[in-house]
């Protein structure tokens, strides 16, 4: 790709995430997009880096969007530094696809539908699952698709970052602000027929 430059790390001869992004930033790029945020020496130099008004694009290991913010002060990196850098979070599960071919109808119990939380006017949807056929392997389902939770760093929620709150008192802020869970995005995908219930509980981590 062209004016796309990119490094191997490789540890055995010195090349490390950190002295790479020491080299990097002498070449005063536009956008920088780090693999992983994986210690404080990595997170702090992509956060100062962000800081000179560049753009980072990285990945960091976390359950989702929210706890993303108290994983990077966790790795070591101070409340207000995380505040004043981050602009948004998004985290993603892969749910499968019910497979069309052998695509039918059926009625979750009433167990299921507390389990999964499908709000009240769902409940008298159109619910599938796949039988399973030669095209799915005889496993009901073909194909991936994604499920996504985006935080926008707003000012309100970069507030709570500098009061140092917990990733829950993030959470219920964000959703006041119109954020879609994870588990939210599971149920739009559940009641448009793309995806199970099954799926959905797999792949999402219940809302209390």
């Amino acid at each position: 790709m062209g004016g796309i430059s990119q490094v191997q790390v490789k540890e055995k001869i010195g090349l490390t995430f950190s002295s790479t992004l020491r080299s990097i930033l002498r070449q005063d790029p536009d956008i920088l997009l780090i693999g992983e945020i994986r210690d404080e020496e990595t997170a702090d130099i992509a956060i100062k880096f962000s800081l000179t008004g560049h753009l980072v694009f990285s990945t960091v290991h976390a359950n989702d969007a929210p706890s993303t913010i108290t994983r990077l002060i966790d790795i070591g990196i101070p409340p207000f530094l995380v505040g004043s850098s981050l602009n948004l979070v998004m985290a993603q599960r892969l749910v499968r696809r019910i497979c069309p071919h052998c695509k039918l109808e059926y009625k979750p119990t009433d167990e299921e539908l507390t389990r999964v939380q499908v709000p009240e006017q769902f409940k008298k949807n159109t619910f599938y699952k796949g039988k399973g056929c030669v095209n799915c392997r005889q496993t009901g389902y073909r194909g991936r698709t994604g499920i996504f939770e985006i935080l926008e760093v707003r000012q309100p929620i970069r507030k709570m970052i500098f009061a140092n709150a917990n990733q829950e008192e993030i959470r219920e802020r964000a959703a006041e602000l119109g954020m879609m869970s994870l588990r939210d995005a599971g149920i739009s995908k559940l009641v448009a027929g793309v995806t199970t219930f099954e799926e959905v509980l797999r792949s999402t981590v219940e809302d209390f």
